[in-house]
């Protein structure tokens, strides 16, 4: 009989990493720790809390000489997530409730801090949002590693004799993906893992196709078997036939045409046939994804959300931390500016000691600026390290969930705080500009004297959408109605766009819709400055920019204002737009 290990079927997973990979599979053992449990005498706990504090001070000098090394191979610019996991060593619940269990409970350390890590994860189950959901997968594998430590096992990076394989694995840590040789391995397939899980950022800012969270890819296919993976849809191939070895090697091939085609755009102004510049920017959360950015031609971040440097921790980061962060973001994005967007949680992105978790409705509850508010010290910490990385480049602050102009005030009156106790002691630029994301209806109506008190708008088209159509998009029932070509989307765009111009300042859109090449016309034609987006779409959308003229953009903006229903938008496009601007986008 055979065995369907050595059988043609197809797996679908999630498509963390863009990209097509044809190759043989080298199954690598990452599972999880067998993790023996057993009492401990009275007399010996003392012994057993030290063995566990031991094993925690072992893994941190492992992860400092490891940072050590990739600085000298890779640069400072992947090393975040390795920070991150050394101040997950730090954390005190690991280390207090681990204790605890053994002290009270007479649990050897093995035991005690698995126990810990199912109160963390039931912790995190709780949580809707998918990226925080993602950073239990930190937490595990930070765990993992102490219990390997614990029981004497050395986790050793992945090597490979032979070159051009796609490596299987239960899960791979952000530590695996940066030691491994980009010069042998193609392809990354694991069980665990989600498009927001930092091995999935860090193989997309690699740019080495991945697909995750297949639940059983490592029990299910045979080392050395020939596999075919598309980063982009989830989808798996393995021992694929002639007939699909032939298509997707025509995709691959097509994929890197095409890559290679928009990436010859990079140094190109991105701008109209008829001259007129709009800036193309990028979203970041990590300081590895600039490199992504310059390398597709962007001009700067338009959207650094802040809060990441937040999670994964008991102690909030202070000032001289987030000034360290932040300047590093800055140096390696220079001479383009950054805009930074102040902290924006709340809801079900809890941060320690900043959150209500029992409110009724948390989406409409204190998160964004208004939390900022409640805690104004924690806030000038903020405003202050932006201000001071203020002096090393081009730097600008907004503030999310703007309702009013009250908090605009508020905040503006905090940055004044923040000047006046800087002034004397730390350089930084007086004139930094300060803006507001518009992403609740409020706001839009009001744009007209939000403009008055600010430098530029920044328009949430993600949440703008969702307030103004009573959408919940993390909802798969409803996802066929969060609609951004809705008549009621585009009327609050252009409303938000003529009150900032008609008050003298710019406005920018850093939602999903601005990496969406079809909707560039529409975008251009109501008038927006720049647009801010994933770095892999820069080149894309430049592409389509760089085909129109700003007569047609503005023929294009004026038709779509006329329909009724989001369709008949979406059919225009279709129908009539694609001969003109869309071809080959893809």
């Amino acid at each position: 009989m055979v065995s369907e290990k050595s059988e043609r079927f197809s797996l679908q997973g999630i498509g963390a990493s863009a990209g097509i990979a044809i190759g043989r599979v080298r199954i690598t053992d990452r599972r999880r720790v067998s993790v023996p449990e057993y009492e401990i005498p009275a007399r010996q706990i003392p012994a057993e809390v030290q063995r566990f504090r031991q094993a925690l001070e072992r893994v941190k000098g492992e992860f400092s000489t490891l940072r050590h090394q990739l600085s000298e191979s890779h640069g400072a610019e992947h090393l975040c997530v390795i920070d991150a996991h050394l101040l997950l060593l730090e954390d005190t619940m690991l280390l207090t409730e681990t204790i605890r269990q053994i002290e009270a409970e007479g649990r050897n350390a093995e035991a005690a801090l698995k126990k810990t890590l199912q109160k963390v994860k039931a912790a995190f189950d709780e949580i809707e949002d998918e990226y925080l959901r993602e950073r239990c997968g930190d937490v595990e594998l930070v765990v993992e590693r102490v219990l390997a430590t614990l029981l004497g096992q050395k986790q050793e990076p992945i090597t490979f004799s032979e070159g051009k394989v796609i490596v299987a694995a239960h899960d791979l840590s952000p530590a695996d993906i940066l030691q491994i040789d980009k010069s042998k391995v193609i392809g990354f397939l694991t069980d665990l893992g989600g498009k927001t899980s930092h091995s999935a950022i860090l193989a997309r800012a690699l740019e080495i196709p991945a697909v995750v969270g297949l639940e059983n890819v490592t029990s299910r296919i045979e080392d050395g078997s020939t596999v075919i993976i598309d980063g982009a849809s989830g989808v798996v191939i393995v021992n694929p036939d002639s007939e699909a070895f032939r298509q997707y090697l025509e995709r691959k091939q097509r994929y890197e045409y095409v890559e290679l085609g928009l990436l010859k755009l990079k140094d190109l102004p991105a701008q109209t046939v008829d001259g007129h510049r709009m800036r193309l920017k990028g979203n970041v959360e990590f300081p590895e994804e600039v490199a992504s950015i310059n390398k597709h031609g962007g001009e700067g971040i338009g959207l650094y959300r802040t809060e990441t440097l937040f999670f994964n921790r008991t102690a909030l980061p202070d000032e001289e931390e987030q000034f360290r962060h932040y300047v590093e973001i800055v140096k390696r994005m220079a001479p383009h500016p950054v805009t930074i967007r102040t902290l924006d949680v709340g809801g079900d992105k809890c941060v320690n000691g900043l959150c209500l978790t029992d409110e009724m409705n948390p989406a409409l509850g204190v998160r964004a600026i208004r939390v900022s508010l409640r805690h104004p010290d924690i806030f000038k910490s903020q405003l202050r390290a932006i201000l001071r990385a203020s002096a090393f480049g081009k730097v600008k602050v907004f503030f999310p969930m703007v309702s009013g102009v009250a908090e605009v005030r508020a905040a503006k009156a905090l940055i004044a705080e923040a000047k006046e106790e800087l002034r004397g002691k730390h350089p930084f630029d007086e004139e930094l500009e300060v803006g507001v994301m518009i992403e609740i209806p409020s706001a839009v109506l009001i744009a007209d004297l939000l403009a008055r008190e600010v430098d530029f708008f920044s328009v949430g088209t993600n949440d703008l959408i969702q307030y103004l159509l009573a959408i919940d998009r993390t909802n798969e029932h409803l996802s066929t109605l969060y609609e951004p070509l809705h008549p009621a989307v585009l009327r609050s765009l252009k409303q938000v766009v003529d009150a900032a111009h008609r008050n003298g300042i710019e406005v920018c859109i850093c939602g999903e819709m601005a990496g969406e090449p079809e909707y560039l016309p529409i975008l251009l034609g109501l008038g927006f400055d720049e647009l801010s987006m994933n770095a892999v779409s820069i080149p894309r959308v430049k592409k389509i920019l760089r085909r129109c003229t700003m007569e047609e953009a503005a023929e294009v903006a004026a038709k779509a204002l006329t329909f009724s229903t989001a369709e008949q938008v979406e059919a225009y496009l279709k129908s009539e737009i694609s001969a003109h601007f869309l071809e080959s986008i893809d």
